[in-house]
């Protein structure tokens, strides 16, 4: 019997082609890999974001789980009521500032009272020696483009604060705190009076328990998240 091959020459071409093909293929699944593009800083960022908000979701903090603003502390209902009065009066006592950081956790903009807890510990250093290495931690975690907790800052106040980091002085970051102070006063702390975890601190219930979190967007200026300093330490 003659050999197939030589009958149907067109046999030997195909199979020839099919060889081809799948070395083709096979270079090409192995080249894939190296094509995909590295990720870039920014999508380094919202990565790390992401991890930073998951961890901070189920982190064993103080103040208890998200929506209980008290846990730790007994508020009564007149104390409460009190913290409605002005944004001072809140952030005058401990208990108020520990409801409202706990409340800005559920929206992601903490980083704003936790700058403005930063510059009132800064404000009470005692020897312009102490004031270098807590100003360049605050610059660094809250100020600079795109530290880790970037707070919303005007392009002349960001400017102004950046040019007195060198030499600091007890002043160096009123304008950026008053700035901070004045979004949260007129943003975050209305919605704060409006939450129901606070109203019922009012009414004297058992805060309830939140369904989702969200991000409030009044107050980011970057969504990379980095480690947050710890000013205990200072």
């Amino acid at each position: 019997m003659e050999n197939p091959l030589l009958l149907f020459p067109q046999l030997n071409i195909s199979a020839s082609k099919d060889k081809s093909y799948y070395k083709v293929m096979k270079s090409t699944i192995k080249e894939e890999p190296h094509k995909a593009s590295k990720p870039g800083a920014k999508q380094k960022r919202n990565r790390l974001s992401l991890l930073l908000q998951k961890s901070e979701f189920h982190e064993g903090d103080h103040l208890g789980k998200p929506g209980n603003l008290t846990k730790a502390a007994s508020v009564s209902p007149e104390e409460a009521a009190k913290w409605g009065e002005s944004f001072d009066k809140l952030l005058s006592e401990k208990a108020g500032l520990d409801a409202f950081t706990k409340f800005l956790k559920t929206e992601f903009s903490e980083e704003n009272i936790e700058f403005w807890i930063a510059c009132e510990d800064y404000k009470k250093s005692k020897t312009a020696h102490e004031l270098l290495p807590k100003a360049k931690t605050i610059y660094e975690t809250f100020i600079q483009k795109d530290a880790p907790k970037e707070v919303n800052l005007d392009f002349q106040t960001k400017e102004a604060t950046s040019q007195n980091i060198e030499q600091p002085i007890i002043t160096t970051f009123d304008a950026a705190q008053n700035t901070v102070y004045r979004l949260m006063e007129q943003d975050s702390y209305p919605r704060f009076l409006r939450s129901d975890p606070y109203l019922n601190l009012v009414k004297g219930r058992n805060p309830s328990r939140p369904t989702l979190r969200r991000r409030s967007r009044s107050f980011t200026v970057s969504d990379f998240q980095g480690v947050r300093p710890d000013f205990t330490v200072w």
